[in-house]
């Protein structure tokens, strides 16, 4: 399993993706904003979403666990 976690603190404003779902290595799976930026979260990896632990509007902190793939 690998875990895609946030490079800096900001809030979900959009996930792309659901449980059960395959990615594609490079696929954008979030949208994070953070300083008025808004920043995609792209999967590091190949597989299938096992489990997003964030919703939109959640705030999230450097290193927090955002989907788990398997």
């Amino acid at each position: 399993m690998r875990e895609i976690t946030a490079s800096m603190a900001g809030t979900i404003l959009n996930i792309f993706v659901s449980n059960g779902e395959n990615v594609k290595l490079g696929q954008e799976v979030l949208m994070l904003e953070s300083m008025k930026m808004e920043i995609p979260i792209e999967s590091p990896t190949e597989g299938i979403v096992r489990e997003c632990k964030v919703s939109i509007g959640d705030f999230v902190n450097e290193g927090d666990v955002l989907i788990v793939i398997e």
